[in-house]
């Protein structure tokens, strides 16, 4: 009798295993069923965010589903994470993330309210932003050593503005590297600190190419040097900080996409696939491009393992330049 009971008991088990089991394929297989939306951590019309509309039209077509970008901006991207990390881990809410809120965030901020490792599910690389040093016009410099010599000659007459942790951990990097004493003027996204640069009220900042290369083009703004260690090749006549003279100067500014922990593993390798095929597109790395970015994928162990290397760099970048967590 007791055997036959346990039989019972274990049958029962198993229905129910089997039934959890049919009713989690079913819904992943019903994957999407309403609208998802796109956390974007910067305002519009910024780099990351002119990325994710591209990157979100074609997710859009081939999910047959509408994408909705919402941009939360504010506390370098740590706004914007902080809900991610807290929304429902259904696939429904995705972050278009990046350096700011998954690398520099952690240590330029006193506090926030999420790991960045812990409480996200990584699902692809999207690509690389490149940085490049722009200036005024009205500054007398055309080269990295012009620039250097002109402020030491003029201690804290030049100001730099930042719209994000790249732009901040950036010129902080080359004062403490070239011995200069520059004014840091922070804005709240880039496209806000480009205007003042436009109309002279700051002097230089480290800009990515999507908001700074038509400007630079229009002779508005005067580019001197990228930041990371070989040429971009978007601009490939603008040398590397490092070939300028300041040896081992490289930062790399980055995009990825991420789910909150925890969405089932399905949801992210079937986002995983449809957004490598859309990056790997040529049509699209060419629009891209186009718009100042260097698209290419990943798998999500891939991009989980990279997520940790940058928080590392990041941190010791932060650190070597003497930022002080605000």
């Amino acid at each position: 009798m007791k055997s036959l009971v346990r039989l019972l008991i274990a049958a029962a088990g198993l229905a129910l295993s089997s039934a959890a089991a049919h009713a989690q394929g079913s819904a992943t297989q019903a994957y999407p069923s309403k609208p998802i939306t796109v956390i974007v951590p910067f305002g519009p019309g910024s780099a990351t965010d002119t990325v994710a509309r591209v990157v979100a039209q074609h997710l859009g077509a081939a999910l047959k589903q509408s994408i909705v970008i919402e941009n939360k901006a504010g506390a370098n991207g740590a706004i914007a994470a902080a809900y991610v990390a807290r929304s429902a881990p259904d696939g429904y809410t995705l972050f278009m993330s990046g350096n700011s809120p998954h690398s520099a965030a952690p240590s330029l901020n006193k506090s926030i309210a999420y790991d960045p490792v812990k409480d996200f599910a990584p699902v692809t690389r999207v690509g690389s932003f490149t940085l490049m040093l722009v200036l005024h016009p009205d500054v007398p410099a055309k080269t990295i050593p012009e620039l250097i010599a002109h402020a030491k000659a003029n201690p804290g007459k030049l100001s730099f503005g930042s719209g994000n942790t790249s732009g901040v951990v950036a010129g902080e990097t080359l004062k403490v590297w070239a011995k200069i004493d520059i004014v840091h003027v922070p804005y709240r996204s880039a496209p806000q600190a480009i205007q003042d640069l436009l109309a002279g009220r700051v002097s230089l900042m480290f800009n990515d190419l999507t908001t700074g290369l038509p400007h630079v083009k229009a002779d508005r703004l005067r580019a001197l040097a990228v930041t990371r260690i070989q040429r971009s090749t978007l601009i490939p006549e603008l040398p590397t900080l490092d070939e300028a003279g300041l040896k081992g100067f490289d930062m790399d500014s980055w995009a990825g996409l991420l789910a909150p922990a925890n969405t089932p593993p399905d949801v992210v390798n079937r986002l995983n696939t449809e957004l490598r095929t859309i990056i790997e597109n040529p049509e699209v790395k060419a629009k891209l491009a186009s718009v100042g970015f260097e698209a290419f994928s990943s798998t999500p162990g891939e991009f989980g393992d990279f997520v940790k290397v940058q928080l590392a760099k990041w941190g010791k970048m932060i650190k070597d330049a003497g930022v002080q967590p605000q």
